[in-house]
């Protein structure tokens, strides 16, 4: 690992001109921001991969869509489709995107879902008077809009200020833009997290003088949308996300685990499919799940009959971010919300 960061430290300094130009003349005014009219808050990180961005925009979506109406707005990440796109729940995670659908699904009617690569058109074409809150989806460095409030978010397992610029590491800039944000949340934590780990991270990131938070993933029970199992000893695990590792651990405790991975993002073919439903009838028995994150799911759910996933034991598990910290946390975010 250190020989490859050296080798490619040279490609790294030139990420650094590049990303630090970009960033000044933003700063200087020189290339445009427009600064959102109404509530907004910005979910995102310094570095590429997964760091919880969907569980924290599904937290804040949760928390407010009782009371307003919230929108989501998202890139869309690896969709066919171009330009803007308001989610209905009959769409489709190829011309979606699998993060907007997977909000789509989980909210339905009380929170609306749109994309486009251009957040400022998108809020353009959304209209300010159709929202009271804006959540953006991994827009930390889309500083052609500014939020009104910006969460950055960084892994336990990989926290930016112990990352390197890309390609020798992962991070997209420089860890002295996490200046721009309002707060830090520490994700992805182990759920009894030690006070003396915590005051390691905290003088870690002392340096940003921002509000920090920690948190962990809560995983939820299967739901099936196949064949149920009554008892289930053994899970076939199937990931198209950044970092199915969290999760593996998590299932390690209490049953045996195969592990399919596939890319992040990953669209599910249906010869994909079929070859994990021959495994199945090969070499599983009547205590054998095969489990999806909410996430992936999203990619299958319209496919259920068509794949014969409904004959076979499919499962998906949801996730629920919680804080440490929670009550401060949700003051933080309600004092910036409730702001007149």
């Amino acid at each position: 690992m250190l020989f490859r960061r050296i080798l490619l430290a040279p490609l790294s300094l030139v990420w650094f001109v590049v990303t630090e130009i970009r960033n000044r003349l933003f700063d200087w005014g020189i290339l445009s921001t427009y600064k959102i009219p109404n509530k907004s808050i910005c979910i995102g990180n310094l570095s590429v991969g997964g760091t919880g961005k969907t569980p924290m925009t599904s937290y804040l979506a949760e928390m407010f869509s009782s009371d307003n109406r919230v929108q989501i707005l998202s890139r869309g990440y690896g969709r066919k489709s171009k330009g803007f796109l308001t989610i209905s729940e009959m769409e489709n995670a190829e011309n979606a995107g699998d993060e907007p659908l997977f909000y789509k699904l989980k909210f339905k009617n009380s929170v609306q879902v749109a994309v486009c690569e251009k957040r400022k058109a998108g809020i353009e074409q959304i209209g300010k008077e159709n929202f009271d809150l804006l959540l953006l989806d991994d827009a930390f460095q889309h500083r052609h809009v500014k939020a009104g409030f910006t969460i950055l978010l960084t892994s336990y397992s990989n926290l930016f200020v112990d990352d390197f610029l890309l390609p020798s590491g992962t991070l997209r800039e420089s860890i002295k833009n996490a200046n721009r944000s309002d707060c830090i949340v520490v994700t992805k934590c182990p759920e009894n997290l030690d006070l003396k780990e915590k005051k390691s991270i905290e003088n870690k990131l002392a340096r940003f003088n921002k509000p920090i938070f920690f948190s962990h993933i809560n995983y939820q029970s299967f739901i099936s949308f196949g064949k149920p199992v009554e008892t289930i000893e053994k899970v076939i695990l199937v990931s198209g996300i950044a970092n199915p590792k969290p999760l593996a651990e998590f299932l390690q405790k209490s049953v045996e685990i195969e592990q399919i991975k596939f890319p992040d993002h990953h669209q599910f073919s249906k010869s994909e499919i079929e070859e994990i439903h021959r495994k199945i009838d090969t070499f599983a028995n009547n205590k054998t799940a095969i489990l999806m994150t909410e996430k992936d799911f999203a990619r299958v759910y319209e496919k259920i009959e068509d794949w014969k996933l409904n004959e076979y034991p499919w499962y998906y598990i949801p996730i629920q971010m919680e804080f440490d910290n929670e009550k401060e946390f949700k003051s933080l975010i309600n004092n910036y919300v409730r702001a007149i």
